[in-house]
């Protein structure tokens, strides 16, 4: 199986920054698709940012221009660099695999909390 162990997360002021970081590791065959998920109080999870094996990078359009998805696939890494953070950015921020096998993984989550 695979862990993935996600770090980063904390209280920052609006339009401050913060950079999340998911680590993959066990027996991995093949990762296809790594990305981020946020989840607010109240409110459905949804997609923050995915990136293929190449590279190629989907945003959700409430955090395009201000976030960035990156990953080291020699580390079995993903990153997210969250820039000009808004107060609704507040929420729960999950790290998800999707691996060749197919078979689907997710980190135990990070606080990220924007005040005003």
């Amino acid at each position: 199986q695979v862990q993935l162990v996600e770090s980063g997360g904390g209280l920052v002021q609006a339009g401050g920054s913060l950079r999340l970081s998911c680590a993959a590791s066990g027996s991995i065959f093949k990762i296809n698709v790594m990305g981020w998920y946020r989840q607010a109080p109240g409110k459905q999870r949804e997609l923050v940012a995915t990136i293929t094996s190449s590279s190629n990078t989907n945003y959700a359009d409430s955090v395009k221009g201000r976030f960035t998805i990156s990953r080291d696939n020699a580390k079995n890494t993903v990153y997210l660099q969250m820039d000009s953070l808004k107060p609704e950015d507040t929420a729960f921020y999950y790290c998800h695999v999707l691996t060749g096998w197919p078979r689907t993984y997710w980190g135990q989550g990070t606080q990220v909390t924007v005040s005003s």
